[in-house]
């Protein structure tokens, strides 16, 4: 059960690190989408490894395949199959970890609840497996764009260098612009240098994606155990590496007082109602309020570094591991396409879940 995200807009990932594919089926997309191919690849391109020197130099194309759902472009209501084939897998490369217990990985745990794993690149607790999320949740921001929403997410913290500015004075549209994924130039050449010099160092380090969602819809979500922040939180720290979430004011918002932090509502000369500040991140209760809606995820280091690090092997002796294997000195450059694509996997959910309810008592199509 723990594979599947979603209870109307469903994605189950599949797959493993090195094993001969990876992908996702989504089901319950309703039929009649019109699917931009070429969309749904710039995506995983985006994700994809090898792409710049900041990236592990593993080499796969991400080229893929839909196997069912899917009818002279347009979805037909089955269940859609997302395939992408491993090309770069090197499997031997884990030989030496096979019986030893990596730091800061699933290693041990893994071997602790199952009794068995596959330890080729972590086999299911690889990121690797990220690539099918990211094909569906293109489909899921397809879905979203029909009525306006658009998500945007951008790199604001590499390291100690923090991109300190708000998201409404950046121009998102350049977040493409730098490997980094970071929309200031100035601030985006700092985390490159730093970045690189973690890979000459043959260490990592973690960082910071901001999340920015415009155009939202209200009505999304639902009180108690389904508020819309929890269900991005849930998502977010299923993404590897995954340390932290907060939405809105977040953490800083404990050093305001009441009066500072709550949003004033206002209603416009034409009846539309607003805040003038949104310090809630566009959810209230939670459920969305129609004002942006924006969260930050934190990510730690890579795990995996070219050093000699000490550890255990399954029989409880103390060994060294060897400075092996194809890393990301630091994942959220490519990072900012699973967040991007996990983001529009939970709104498509919370939108059928509103838009079903709709079309049971004689509301409008989906699609």
């Amino acid at each position: 059960m723990s594979n599947t995200i979603g209870r109307f807009f469903r994605v189950t990932s599949w797959g493993e690190s090195h094993g001969a594919a990876v992908g996702a089926v989504v089901d319950g997309c309703p039929a009649g989408l019109v699917l931009d191919l070429a969309q749904i690849q710039h995506q995983l391109d985006r994700r994809k490894p090898g792409q710049s020197s900041l990236t592990t130099p593993r080499k796969e194309e991400d080229k893929l395949q839909i196997l069912s759902g899917v009818y002279e472009g347009r979805t037909t209501g089955a269940p859609i199959a997302l395939q992408l084939a491993n090309r770069d897998a090197r499997p031997q490369d884990y030989d030496a970890f096979a019986m030893a217990y990596r730091p800061s990985h699933a290693d041990y745990t893994y071997d602790l609840k199952y009794g068995f794993r596959d330890p080729r690149g972590g086999g299911r607790s690889s990121a690797r497996v990220t690539a099918g999320w990211v094909a569906a949740g293109a489909i899921a921001q397809q879905l979203l764009a029909i009525h306006g929403v658009a998500i945007v997410a951008y790199v604001s913290q590499v390291g100690p260098i923090t991109l300190d500015k708000q998201y409404q004075s950046l121009e998102l549209a350049a977040v493409d612009a730098t490997p980094v994924r970071c929309p200031d130039p100035e601030v985006a050449a700092q985390m490159i240098a730093f970045i690189e010099q973690m890979k000459s160092e043959h260490d990592s380090t973690g960082g910071v994606v901001t999340c920015v969602v415009r155009q939202m819809i209200a009505g999304l979500g639902a009180p108690v155990f389904g508020k819309l922040q929890a269900e991005l939180a849930h998502a977010m720290l299923s993404l590897n590496a995954v340390h932290g979430f907060e939405y809105g004011s977040g953490f800083a918002g404990v050093a305001m007082r009441g009066s500072q932090h709550n949003d004033h509502f206002v209603v416009s000369n034409q009846g539309t109602v607003s805040t003038l500040t949104n310090n809630s991140g566009g959810i209230q209760g939670g459920i969305s309020n129609g004002e942006d809606l924006y969260f930050r995820v934190a990510f730690k280091p890579t795990a995996t570094i070219l050093q000699a690090q000490q550890t255990i092997s399954q029989d409880k002796e103390a060994i060294t591991l060897p400075a092996k294997g194809r890393h990301d000195p630091c994942v959220v450059p490519r990072a900012v396409a699973i967040v991007e694509a996990l983001t529009a996997i939970v709104l498509a959910d919370a939108l059928l879940e509103v838009r079903l309810s709709q079309v049971a008592i004689g509301g409008p199509n989906l699609v």
